[in-house]
Formats: C-alpha cells, structure tokens, sequence
C-alpha cells in the first residue's frame, strides 16, 4: 500500500511552464532539417466539375519544387471513416461537391513562395447550381437506419406514442433549431511529413495518433508499423482533429514524391472547409405530461445536414432516450445533403445540440403546468436507465441540482416573467440539467522505475490541453508512492504502448485506471524484490506489512526498517524495473449504463431597450466521477461553459447561399466569447465513486459542461422577457 495521497489535489499542470513560455513544441513549431512548405490549393465553387488545372505559370515561379494535383496523386484506398471524399483526395474525380474542396498542393523551397505559386495556378471549372441552405435541402430528405459508425439505429421507440399524447394533459410541440458552428481551435490543423526508406513519421495536429497512423497506413496501403505519429502537444482540438484529413494525406504524397521533409499548415479560413464543423439542426419536439407534471410521451425528430458524399449525423436524440423517466418514446434522425464538407463532432456531438431543444421544452412545460423546473425535472427522474432498463453505475443527479439551487439561491427566484429587474435591465434566471455518456476503451501503460531514481510512465495517449499529462502524472505517483516531481509522464509518440483516441469524454477513463494498474504492479514488484532479498531491511516481512512513502518502502510497525527503490535496483545490478500492464472495459460494466450528469443555473440581464444580453451569474454542480485534480477538472468546466454561453448568444457560421462560401472565415468575424462576456463562475463537483466503471472510479468530464448551456440561458431570456427564442444564437434582433 502507499500513503501518497496526490489523487485529486490541485497539482499545478506539469506542462504550464513550458506552455506559457513557448518552450512547448507544437506541431509546427517542430525544426526539421531540409524542410519544404505545403500549400494547398482549393476549389471557389461548391458544385461543378474541374475543366482544367493550369500549373504552367506556377511552376516556374521562384522556389517552387512540385505542383501535385488531384489527378496526380497515386493510388489510395478508401477506408470506411466519415469524410471519405473530403479526406481522402479522390483520383481522377472532376467532380466539385463543396467550396473550399482540395485540389492540390504546391510545394516549395519556403512558405512564402509557396503562397505566391499557389496564387498563380488558375482552374477552371463549370459552375452548377449548389444546394447550401436547410430550406433547399429540406425537398430530399431521407432517414437512415443507422447512425454514428452505425453503433445507434436511425430511430428509437418504447411503448406507445399515440397513447402517450392521448393520455397528456398538456402538450409541447415545437421546432427549435440550431446553425452550423465550428471548432476554431487556436492551433490551426498542420503536418510535417517525412519519409526515411518505406518509414513515414507525421508530427500531427491530432486527437488520435494510433488512429492517424492505422488510417492513413491504410489509405497509402502501407504497413502501420512503417508509420509513426507524433503529437506531444496540442492546441486544442474538440473534434475537428479527431479524424485523419486530407491535408495530411497530402502532405505524406508531397514528401514522397520530392523525397524532403514537407510542412502544411491550415490557414484559419482552411480551417472553416477541411476540418469538419458541427451540423446546423431542426429538431421537432413533443412534450405531453399529466397535470401533475408526470411526462407521457416524448418524440424527437431530428434533421440535420449532411454533404454531398457523406452520411454524418447529429445524434440530437441521444440524451432523450435516457434523460427522463417516460413510458412511451420515440426519437428519429432525418439527414439532408448540401454542397458543403462533412460535419464532424464537435464538443459534446448529440447533446450539445439535443439538449437545447429537450431542456428548453421542459422549461416551457414547466411554464404551461405552474410547476419550478427542478420540481418538474425531479418528478420525472429516472431512477434506472428508461431505455436499457439497466441500473445507473452512478447516478449524482438529484444532488447536483440541489446543491445547484442553494448555491443559486434558486428559491428566490420570481417564477412569473418579466417580474425581476434592475434599473432597465430585465432579470432572467434559468437551469437546465446536463448530461454525457461515460466510455472506456483498450489502453496499455509502460511504468520504467531507474536506479538513478528516475521514473518513466508511458502511454500511448495525447493531451489536447485538457490536463493529461498532469493528472496521469498524479495517478502514477500515488500508485508508485513518489512525489510527483520524480515521475515524467509521455505520451504523444504511436511507438508508445497503445492508447484510444481522446475524444467523446474518454480519455481518463480508459488510460487512468492502465496508469494505476501498472504504477501499482510496478511497486508490487519492487517490494517483492526487497522482502526477498536478504540484504534488505525488508527481508522475509509480507506485502501487507509495508507501506511506501517518497520512494521509501516502510515497515508498518518499525519505521526504521526501510528500503528505496533506488537501492534495490542497485543491489540486483539492474539499471530499471519495467512493467506494462493493460486495462479494458470490464464485462460486469454493460450491465449498467454509464453517463455523467450535471446542472447549471445562470442569471442574465436583458436590456429592455437594446435587447443586449448579458450572463451575469453562473453556478455548475457535476457528478463525473472521482476528480484526479480539481484545479484542472475546473478548467474544464468553465471552458464548456463559456463555449456553451458562445453557443447561446453568439456562435453561427454563415454561408454565401449562392457560392457556398464559408463568410467570415476568421476570429474576427466568427463570434465567440471574451474575457468581458464571462462572469465569475462557481463550480462544484458531487463527490462520487464510480466502481463500475473503473477501478478509480473516474467518469467523463471534457464535454459535460457545454451540454444545457445554451438551454440555461434561453430559459433565463424567457424568464426574464417573456419571449422564447428557439432559435440560436439568441441575438438582440430576434429579442426587439
């Protein structure tokens, strides 16, 4: 055993250093000898047919070392991904399905005259009529049977609809709906491809290195052994770098075919056409519950848009299957196709969305009952899983809103509208619940223990900023019984033992308990060795008997008898211990559903006159699990928060109905929220222990504190305007 107890401290990040004073490497920041520049060129329409590429003038410009076109590049095989055709560079397909779709790639001696040669290459193209917006897309839509890696059917019942609307005494039927959205991370997506023989190495802007390097060792046909992914940093990432995307195949063609090193980094309107986006929805809800307040039936339908080539749909519903206790249920998925890329996820894919429009129609069911919307949410809680009828691994979410309403100060709250003010400001408050799925998947961990007391943990995994590299750090010290300044935590390199991708909330769950597993065999081993070792302190004692503190293994009972892992190693003549061990989900955990839970309650003020709003007040109770580190487990919540409050109150990507042009593809004119729009929050988290899960107990936290956001604020809006906007971003003009 170990008294080491770092698990859930606020440890500082072991990366903040090197990250606030620019010592960190990011992908493009990597220095590569003999290095080219990639810089692609891209389709202006977003439907037609290429005519020609005329390279001519572009290859004699100064510095220029290869223009690969489409039609060039050698053969590659499709993989079954979303995003085939926006990923994969099709050959010998003329076909322009979006604006911003990939052509080619310029390469050249530096990045500037790379830019210059790409200005210079002219295509041309016959234009056709695209399809862009919902309202002309919504004349061909079809419902597919399944969705999301086909792991979800494309549409979901229980009991019986009809009756569950017969039975209701009140009734909810709206449409809400939300816009296309995108990721924006601060790191532009980039590669540097680099081939030595038949070996590629890509340092990657990714979330999933192992994923990158099976991908696109399937694409180029190519062993994935003879392809190594590096990633140790990365600028955020909330979806749009999950997947493998076509710039980094061509920077892996680029770099073959000139035989160098080639860079490509995205500029920021690229980024808006290569990465994937969240889908823009209309999502039809019915609400019937009894006047008591006790929910007959629920349906969701959900449209959302998808491209020309891709089936990629937003699983709106997700959270409606399981939320609430309902007897009868129907939730459904429509798709339609525009000239445009293919969505992606983007942070909390389904729920961010779904929540919206399910949590704001409880608040206007709670409205047309008379009834608080905690006590109308309570009344309908669901005790088991609705849908599976499995028991809930854990379930925090009574408390959640509890604590929510007495830090709030819900009770205080005037239920009529427009009834709280401040000068001429209106007074809105409002809740909503929130809600993620927990995941776990297959991961494997390294633990090397050095004599000159060095300790080295090493997984497979990536940190996209969240905080992995500190809170693993923090596992494996406890489980090893060091300070945590003795353990370096690795990751980011696919040559490490392998770990899932870092996305849908799954990352602590699946590499935490791998990291203890094998910190813990690693001390098991080397306490062994001490009470086998007749010149140790320890000799002959039992496991049971020894505790380890600092590096320094204890007897219980007499202190002075102790041994280190250091001179253990030493007296075996071994320059380290290595131990890896590998975790999975367990078979017990699909007999219960698995999903963290949360509340947020925010007050707004509405100015009467202008119709501006402003978040005043804040409050997130969450259950995730056991928190490894509190400090960063709060960041992450008030990140999801302020994107939620973006969600609510700002972000929409516009696209030219004409053209399909991306407008505003920039930071400037793509809103989201500043340090001026965000008031002080207060964070809490229900303390849980999750066993089912995992042996640390650890749930999914990353996407949780985005989901009921947006609903949050536009059940406050209402509140205080009397006016319900269903259609977000809630903007003054639709207020006034």
């Amino acid at each position: 055993m170990t008294n080491n107890k770092i698990i859930g401290k606020p440890l500082d990040r072991v990366d903040g250093k090197l990250k606030v004073t620019g010592a960190a490497p990011y992908t493009a920041d990597v220095s590569i000898e003999n290095l080219t520049y990639g810089v692609i060129f891209q389709s202006v329409i977003a439907k037609g047919k290429v005519i020609e590429i005329d390279t001519s003038t572009a290859a004699l410009a100064p510095g220029v070392i290869d223009i690969i076109t489409y039609n060039q590049t050698p053969s590659l095989v499709k993989i079954p991904f979303f995003g085939n055709k926006e990923t994969l560079p099709t050959e010998k397909d003329d076909n322009i399905y979006y604006n911003g779709q990939h052509l080619g790639v310029v390469v050249a001696e530096t990045l500037e005259q790379a830019e210059s040669a790409a200005s210079l290459i002219k295509i041309i193209s016959e234009e056709e009529q695209p399809t862009i917006t919902m309202a002309q897309a919504l004349s061909e839509v079809f419902e597919p049977e399944s969705i999301f890696f086909g792991i979800m059917p494309g549409k979901i019942t229980r009991g019986d609809v009809e009756s569950g609307k017969a039975q209701a005494d009140v009734t909810i039927e709206q449409v809400y709906t939300t816009p296309i959205e995108h990721h924006n991370p601060l790191e532009p997506s980039a590669t540097i491809a680099m081939w030595s023989g038949d070996n590629l190495t890509l340092y990657e802007t990714t979330q999933g290195i192992s994923s990158t390097q099976r991908g696109i060792a399937a694409v180029l046909n190519i062993p994935p052994e003879n392809v190594r992914i590096i990633c140790k940093y990365l600028g955020g990432g909330f979806g749009c770098k999950a997947l493998l995307r076509s710039h980094t195949i061509l920077a892996a063609i680029a770099a073959r075919q000139v035989k160098r090193p080639v860079k490509i980094v995205l500029t920021r309107s690229q980024m808006y056409t290569a990465c994937g986006y969240r889908s823009q929805t209309q999502q039809q809800l019915t609400l019937g519950a009894t006047k008591e307040g006790k929910l007959t039936v629920i349906t969701h339908t959900g449209t959302s848009l998808t491209s020309i080539f891709d089936d990629f749909v937003e699983p709106v519903g997700a959270a409606t299957t399981m939320l609430y206790a309902c007897p009868n249920l129907q939730v459904k998925y429509r798709l339609a196709r525009i000239n445009a890329g293919t969505p992606t996820f983007m942070r909390a894919p389904g729920e961010a969305s779904g929540m919206f429009a399910l949590e704001s129609a409880m608040d206007e069911l709670a409205s047309a009952l008379n009834i608080d919307p905690i006590e109308l949410r309570l009344r309908n809680h669901a005790d088991i899983d609705p849908h599976t009828e499995l028991p809930w691994s854990s379930k925090s979410l009574k408390q959640c809103y509890q604590q929510g309403a007495e830090i709030f100060s819900w009770s205080q709250r005037n239920p009529i509208e427009r009834s709280m003010r401040d000068g001429h400001f209106l007074i809105g408050w409002g809740m909503a619940s929130a809600t993620f799925p927990t995941n776990s998947g297959t991961t494997s961990v390294k633990v090397e223990i050095f004599a000159n007391g060095e300790v080295k943990v090493k997984s497979g995994t990536q940190d996209i900023g969240t905080g992995t590299y500190t809170v693993m750090t923090q596992v494996a010290a406890e489980a090893l019984g060091l300070p945590s300044q003795q353990v370096q935590f690795e990751l980011g390199d696919s040559n490490l033992p392998k770990a899932p991708i870092t996305g849908n909330s799954i990352t602590v769950a699946s590499v935490s308990p791998a990291v203890h597993k094998a910190a813990t065999a690693a001390r098991i081993k080397m306490v062994e060795m001490a009470t086998a070792d007749a010149n140790s302190p320890l000799y002959g004692f039992q496991a049971e008997d020894i505790t380890v503190e600092s590096g320094q293994i204890f007897l219980k009972q007499d202190l002075a008898k102790r041994d280190s892992y250091t001179e253990i190693l030493h007296r075996q003549g071994l320059d380290s211990l290595e131990v890896t061990e590998e975790t999975s989900p367990s078979p017990e955990s699909k007999q219960y559903s698995k999903h963290s839970f949360g509340a947020i309650f925010v007050e707004v003020a509405v100015d009467e006159l202008l119709g501006e709003i402003k978040v005043r007040r804040c409050v997130g109770v969450y259950s995730a699990g056991r928190i490894l580190n509190f400090k960063t487990a709060r960041s992450q919540v008030i990140g999801g928060i302020t994107w939620g409050i973006g969600m609510a109150l700002m972000e929409k990507t516009v696209m030219d109905a004409h053209h399909g042009r991306v407008v505003g593809a920039n930071l400037s004119d793509y809103l989201i929220p500043v340090h001026a729009d965000i008031p002080q929050m207060q964070v809490q988290f229900v303390e849980e222990h999750d066993a089912y899960v995992n042996a640390l107990g650890t749930k999914s936290l990353g996407e949780l504190p985005i989901v009921g956001v947006a609903a949050a604020i536009s059940n406050a809006v209402y509140h205080a305007t009397g006016k319900r906007i269903r259609d977000l971003p809630i903007t003054p003009d639709k207020l006034l």
